[in-house]
């Protein structure tokens, strides 16, 4: 499917609170100094352009929401569209997320994890670069608190299956338990702009959620 090229920023919107680099991110990690509270965090792994993260902030006011993405304009955009809606509770870093989980996140303080749509790296030399990987899983597992969920979504069968015989082997979540669809109350009414493609297109969505219990 092709994409239409991304529009900048308007360049009247602040972006300081809502876009980090990873540099600036607190070390030792300290959530409250990005959001001024202390309240649940979810994150998303590989934001785009930040569809889940704004709609999810504007329904949840009492969590907190990271997104972090590695392509920097895209971070630049998704940041935008938190400040434009004035969503204090949501914020995107420009950045590495494996590096994030392995280097900063502490042990059981993340509410839930979110991976939409990842690049699926479909040639066979490059699949080791899928963020689906044993290291990842771990540390998913890792910073989960008890009770917190893992939520994966994706359009191609075969990154699907074996992401979740994967997460069987590797880790001790619950699930995978099946997530079902539902029908859009208005065109922009889904998880992200890929699902919003892919099921206008008549494409299937692979959708599974974990549970770690202890």
């Amino acid at each position: 499917m092709g994409r239409r090229s991304l529009r900048k920023p308007d360049s009247s919107i602040s972006l300081s609170r809502h876009f980090k680099t990873y540099d600036e991110l607190p070390n030792p990690w300290r959530p409250e100094a990005l959001f001024g509270r202390i309240a649940p965090l979810e994150i998303e792994v590989g934001s785009g352009k930040g569809l889940f993260l704004r709609g999810a902030a504007a329904a949840r006011t009492d969590a907190d929401f990271l997104g972090i993405e590695i392509r920097e304009k895209y971070a630049q955009f998704a940041a935008a569209g938190l400040a434009k809606r004035e969503l204090n509770n949501g914020v995107v870093v420009h950045g590495d997320g494996l590096k994030l989980f392995a280097e900063l996140l502490p042990d059981a303080t993340i509410a839930a994890v979110h991976v939409y749509f990842p690049d699926p790296w479909w040639k066979k030399r490059h699949k080791k670069r899928r963020v689906f990987r044993e290291s990842f899983m771990r540390d998913i597992q890792r910073v989960l608190a008890t009770g917190g969920e893992l939520h994966f979504w994706t359009d191609v069968e075969e990154y699907f299956r074996t992401t979740l015989e994967l997460l069987a082997q590797v880790t001790r979540l619950e699930g995978p338990f099946e997530v079902a669809p539902r029908e859009a109350e208005h065109d922009m009414d889904y998880r992200t702009h890929f699902e919003r493609r892919t099921r206008q297109h008549g494409e299937a969505v692979h959708r599974a959620r974990f549970v770690k219990t202890q």
